[in-house]
């Protein structure tokens, strides 16, 4: 289980104050406005901010003494950072190795996770003779390839038209199933994901104002910041 209890970080003009439970195995899907502060939970999940109070824990083990290197997280950038001189093997590979030094049963881990992600004979492609679409799906298998029980995936599909988000949504679905592991998605089309997620926190000022079912969150919450979001 992921467990984040009362974590606080403060800006001169914003502060935070995060707490939330997601099971094992379970996807997330964190909605809410613009700048609520969505971007910064993952980013503090991930280690690259760092809560002034608070507990932070995957499966009891305690994640705020370790650096963003040494977390069991993956993080899936909005803009998918992929190294656009590299190959789509060599940048799934940097999810095992910076050095691209690996083992030939290593390479075929490669394969596999590029195959998964319904790009099998692309390895050779670099990001540019991609579409959008392959290079987020790129990017996703580096996450896997990685072998973190925690796959995180900030804004990961938004530039994609909406049939294609609705893919990816359903591909990572799937590969969290197969693959057991727990995945947080950030997302500001909240429709497109609320038959799929198991768990909806909706983010505002920095909080997690609801944490339930899509439901639960979206149509049954009292708080207006969710009618007004929702519309």
């Amino acid at each position: 289980m992921l467990l984040i209890d009362h974590c606080r970080l403060t800006w001169p003009d914003f502060k935070a104050n995060y707490s939330l439970r997601v099971e094992t195995g379970a996807l997330c899907a964190v909605v809410g406005p613009s700048g609520g502060g969505k971007t910064t939970l993952l980013h503090m999940i991930a280690g690259f901010e760092k809560p002034e109070s608070g507990t932070l824990s995957l499966d009891s083990h305690d994640l705020l003494p370790l650096a963003p290197s040494e977390r069991p997280v993956a993080l899936v950038f909005q803009d998918h950072n992929l190294f656009p001189h590299l190959r789509a093997d060599e940048n799934v590979a940097l999810g095992l190795k910076p050095s691209l030094k690996l083992s030939a049963d290593e390479w075929l881990a490669v394969a596999e996770a590029l195959d998964a992600v319904g790009l099998k004979g692309f390895k050779k492609r670099r990001p540019g003779e991609m579409s959008g679409g392959q290079r987020q799906r790129v990017a996703l298998a580096r996450a896997l390839v990685s072998g973190r029980p925690l796959i995180l995936l900030d804004e990961p599909f938004s530039n994609l038209d909406p049939g294609l988000r609705r893919d990816m949504i359903e591909l990572v679905d799937s590969l969290r199933r197969k693959r057991h592991v727990t995945v947080v998605m950030t997302i500001h089309t909240p429709e497109e994901i609320v038959d799929v997620a198991d768990q909806m926190a909706f983010v505002a000022n920095g909080e997690v104002i609801a944490s339930g079912t899509p439901k639960e969150v979206l149509h049954n919450h009292p708080d207006p910041r969710i009618a007004a979001f929702s519309g």
